[in-house]
């Protein structure tokens, strides 16, 4: 009995411990400009820098994946701490959780218009989409791309519509859906985007042109890529957590004053070979916002609650974010 008291004991002491464990947090992004917080924070050391400041040395294990559906996989299943997707996915992802995981919003990536793009010279709106065409986007249902085309259709055809082009969208990373676009002679007539994989094929396509503008749909500058996390990791990593939302805020604080250092930074962390000169453009366009409080995202998750994509409707950005005095006042 005595030796089981111990056991029992030193098993309390250990659990104890690993709930209160912190140091360690794993980030899945994905690909494009919209996920330059991330690459700024990852290049310059923002996280580790701000985990000293709170008194805990932070590793950073950086994780890249495609699409919300293999990211809100990722995050259920315990392989990743924080999730960089859509408003699309976090909504559903926050619904399916609610009263369990309890997956709630970090913070927002900023404000950048997404454009659905097409390469047929035939189609100048979402009306002239046939079922010989195919669009192309990060998650089929599930991400914000396919979110809000369903918001456009339903705007065109009526709610009872909204799902009328699923059928001939299909999920690909966005540098597949690029060079498809780009390209041109396959199935791909279409692709819902995000920078900078879109002014790519506006500008290396002449036959390419902007169908449609996330902004126009969504009823102005919206951030449609954000971050999120499960209510245990928050709780149980509450310095891990606070340090890797400084270090978004001074990410954001550094590509709104430096976009020249932003865009070096971009093309250093991802290897890429864009065209410095047009991500220069993206980063000082007045449309792109660089905030990580939440901008205007609340009529898309209203309107996945209204076609039945979700059973929660919130009734404030706040039902699907944390709390959090640093990301501030938001939509």
């Amino acid at each position: 009995m005595k030796r089981l008291k111990i056991a029992a004991g030193a098993l309390a002491l250990v659990l104890a411990a690993g709930a209160q464990a912190e140091g360690t947090i794993r980030i899945a992004e994905q690909f494009g400009v919209t996920y330059l917080l991330l690459n700024i924070a990852q290049e310059q050391k923002l996280i580790e820098k701000h985990g000293k400041q709170n008194g805990v040395d932070v590793t950073v294990e950086w994780k890249k994946l495609s699409g919300g559906a293999a990211i809100n996989d990722a995050l259920l299943s315990g392989s990743i701490d924080i999730a960089g997707a859509g408003v699309g996915p976090l909504v559903t992802v926050w619904d399916r959780t609610k009263g369990r995981q309890n997956v709630r919003g970090v913070a927002a990536l900023g404000s950048f218009p997404y454009y659905l793009v097409s390469n047929n010279p035939k189609i100048k709106s979402i009306a002239d989409f046939t079922d010989k065409d195919r669009i192309a986007l990060p998650a089929v249902t599930v991400s914000v791309q396919s979110r809000i085309l369903q918001m456009a259709v339903a705007k065109q055809w009526g709610d009872k519509e909204y799902a009328r082009l699923d059928k001939i969208t299909q999920t690909l990373p966005h540098p597949d859906a690029a060079s498809a676009i780009i390209a041109g002679g396959t199935e791909i007539t279409g692709h819902f985007g995000a920078p900078p994989f879109q002014e790519q094929e506006l500008a290396q396509n002449p036959n390419a042109r902007v169908v449609l503008n996330s902004y126009e749909v969504q009823g102005g500058p919206s951030s449609s890529t954000v971050l999120y996390a499960t209510e245990k990791y928050r709780k149980e990593n509450p310095k891990t957590y606070r340090a890797f939302v400084q270090a978004l805020a001074e990410a954001a604080d550094y590509a709104a004053k430096n976009p020249e250092g932003a865009a070096d930074i971009y093309l250093k962390v991802n290897k890429s070979k864009v065209d410095r000169n047009l991500l220069l453009k993206i980063f000082k366009s007045p449309e792109v916002h660089f905030k990580i409080a939440p901008q205007n995202t609340l009529a898309l998750a209203q309107f996945m609650h209204r076609v039945g994509a979700v059973k929660n409707k919130p009734a404030s950005w706040r039902d699907y974010f944390f709390d959090d005095p640093l990301v501030g006042q938001g939509s």
